[in-house]
């Protein structure tokens, strides 16, 4: 374990992962229901970009109206770039929420951002809340929620003093419970069968929805998100030390927090309004990457946004191939999958949170 842990081991980790990604993105066109030959896969990719970004001609045959063209560019590879830029947010967030809270069980939800995003996905769709947002409003109404809960744990944490862990941890579990006890009452009062239904679907997760300008705005938070929390990963080893001893070392946290805290809900809510809820890869993959590579932000935060994308790309992969003619909402197998792989993680090392592994 302690060889993981050296700087050559993280430059290989680094560069696998890295090369892995678009090769998986290549890969995973070709797999679906009815599998795609890789070289007709490839041929229309280079067509299309050479198009985009040269302004070379498509060749009659393989442009936008055929078959291939239409599968490949605009149903299989937005999904697959949007599960990559979803899964490095919530995997990123999840490990910087760890430490700003300093529990190794906190995940992106944890300040009260599903039950935010459940209510307003819940009043989207039975009171029609947001509907002047256009088609894709549940998911505006969500990201609204999201972001509106989060926020105001932040606020209800600050009150009567500076927050601080605890504050935020509370605050975010009597949020959510009036944000659930809100959407409940919604569900009881409607349909219940037609409601509940609904709900269930969307906070279950997918990735069914994905278009290349929803793309672009995950995949820029996806990036920015992993270059802002690279130069704070000071700060954030730091804050896994607690707050007095940071005060020690001449560092006031507090400001930093809610500033990184901000940043979170806002890569967590984006990736709400894309995708829905889906759990356990902000959980997961963080434990993970720690677990072999040890707690040092500094290669914490590139191996868990590459891994977190990656592992939510093969996910949706799987939950096309499973049940042939039909799709598995990509929740049900992050849960499936993430709890297995997280205790098997945690029983096998001796692990603690500070990155120790005796």
């Amino acid at each position: 374990m302690a060889r993981l842990r050296s700087r050559p081991a993280f430059l290989a980790a680094l560069a696998v992962l890295g090369a892995a990604l678009p090769l998986s993105l290549l890969a995973a066109v070709c797999l679906g229901t009815n599998a795609l030959p890789v070289g007709q896969v490839y041929t229309v990719l280079r067509y299309e970009l050479a198009y985009r970004l040269a302004g070379v001609p498509i060749p009659e045959g393989w442009g936008p109206g055929t078959p291939l063209h239409d599968v490949v560019w605009l149903i299989r590879l937005p999904r697959l770039v949007l599960a990559a830029a979803v899964g490095t947010c919530l995997a990123l967030s999840g490990a910087v929420m760890q430490a700003l809270v300093q529990n190794p069980l906190a995940d992106p939800y944890v300040l009260g951002i599903s039950s935010g995003a459940s209510l307003g996905a819940t009043l989207a769709l039975l009171v029609g809340a947001g509907a002047g947002l256009g088609g894709g409003f549940v998911g505006g109404m969500a990201f609204v929620g999201a972001l509106g809960a989060s926020f105001a744990v932040v606020a209800l944490a600050n009150l009567g003093g500076r927050a601080n862990t605890v504050k935020l941890l509370l605050a975010g579990s009597a949020l959510a419970a009036v944000c659930g006890a809100f959407s409940s009452f919604l569900i009881y009062r409607a349909d219940a069968d037609r409601a509940a239904s609904q709900v269930a679907r969307w906070t279950m997760g997918s990735m069914a929805a994905a278009s290349w300008p929803s793309n672009g705005v995950l995949v820029l938070a996806a990036l920015l998100g992993t270059a802002f929390f690279l130069t704070r990963s000071r700060a954030l080893n730091l804050m896994l030390l607690g707050d007095d001893t940071a005060l020690t070392l001449g560092t006031d946290l507090h400001r930093l927090r809610m500033v990184c805290l901000a940043v979170t809900a806002l890569m967590t809510g984006l990736a709400v309004w894309a995708a829905g809820i889906i759990g356990f890869v902000g959980l997961v993959v963080p434990h993970g990457v720690r677990l072999l590579f040890g707690a040092d932000h500094r290669r914490l935060v590139p191996l868990a946004a590459l891994a977190g994308g990656l592992f939510l790309l093969w996910a949706d992969v799987l939950c096309r191939v499973v049940l042939p003619g039909n799709e598995l909402p990509v929740g049900i197998l992050t849960s499936m999958l993430g709890a297995p792989v997280f205790l098997y993680l945690m029983a096998r090392s001796r692990y603690g949170f500070g990155g120790g592994s005796a």
